[in-house]
């Protein structure tokens, strides 16, 4: 461990996963309050497209990869009801197009793209300096909009019809903290991949939901479980010489399926003292 710690990479890699365990944990939970999970799967595989347009051109694929993610979830979020297609067709068509044009690219431009494949399964010891600057940027700003719009994000959340009826800036809102995800899911893409990075957003938050239903302890214990997955699968990952993204994944569901058998098993023992005579 102290011999690891020697290494630059490595500590770029703890720093990644703080940064990626508090951000997926404020978005994780609120994108899982408000049922649309579906929707960060539509913006992450879409991001590929940028990832693509961006190595043709020359440029930082992260850039890329941003730009194409907020544009996809604005046009997804900006266009629910004026249209005479659904939403989950709409995501569909963006995931599909987003991967398309990310495979054109990427196979149009002269040279072999071996690099590429960490956007798509993440490798988080490969994390740049530049990537800790934007993952830190990014938490940031995610932790300072939800301390002061906290409350109102919370009524969103849950009731969003309720809120707009009591005069909050629900729109306002809705786009801010979509584009946020967006962000949230390309920044993370380094750490465990476009294919993967839903994961990081959802499974933390499904076990903390199995000790709390208060959204702001979800938000709490889904960093925690974040960050023990990520260190988890991290020194996995250095160990065996496999991705990231795959060993983060793994240890994220052994601990979802973990902390399910405490709560099962500390249901039925609760059950069996209140049965017992005496």
């Amino acid at each position: 461990m102290i011999e690891l710690l020697s290494y630059r990479f490595f500590l770029h890699a703890l720093l990644a996963a703080v940064f990626a365990a508090i951000s997926c944990g404020f978005i994780g939970t609120y994108i899982v309050t408000r049922r649309i999970v579906f929707i960060s799967g539509g913006i992450s595989h879409a991001s590929f497209g940028g990832v693509g347009i961006a190595h043709y051109f020359g440029f930082n694929p992260i850039l890329g990869a941003a730009a194409f993610a907020v544009l996809s979830a604005i046009g997804i979020e900006a266009f629910p009801g004026k249209s005479t297609l659904r939403k989950d067709t709409k995501i569909g068509i963006m995931w599909s197009f987003g991967m398309a044009v990310g495979i054109m690219f990427i196979y149009i431009t002269p040279g072999y793209a071996a690099n590429l494949m960490t956007y798509l399964f993440g490798n988080i010891l490969t994390v740049s300096a530049f990537d800790l600057y934007l993952m830190a940027g990014l938490t940031l700003i995610i932790v300072l909009f939800f301390l002061l719009l906290f409350r109102e994000i919370l009524f969103i959340a849950f009731d969003e019809e309720y809120s707009r009826t009591q005069g909050l800036p629900v729109s306002f809102i809705n786009y801010t903290l979509i584009s946020l995800t967006a962000l949230t899911i390309v920044i993370n893409i380094r750490v465990v991949g476009i294919i993967l990075v839903i994961s990081l957003l959802t499974i933390p938050q499904a076990t903390a939901n199995l000790l709390s239903k208060n959204f702001k302890t979800i938000i709490f214990y889904s960093i925690g479980f974040g960050f023990l997955s990520s260190i988890s699968g991290l020194f996995l990952s250095y160990q065996l010489k496999i991705p990231s993204g795959a060993s983060i994944i793994f240890f994220s569901i052994l601990i979802f399926l973990l902390t399910r058998l405490f709560v099962h098993l500390h249901s039925v023992l609760k059950l069996k003292r209140k049965k017992a005579p005496g």
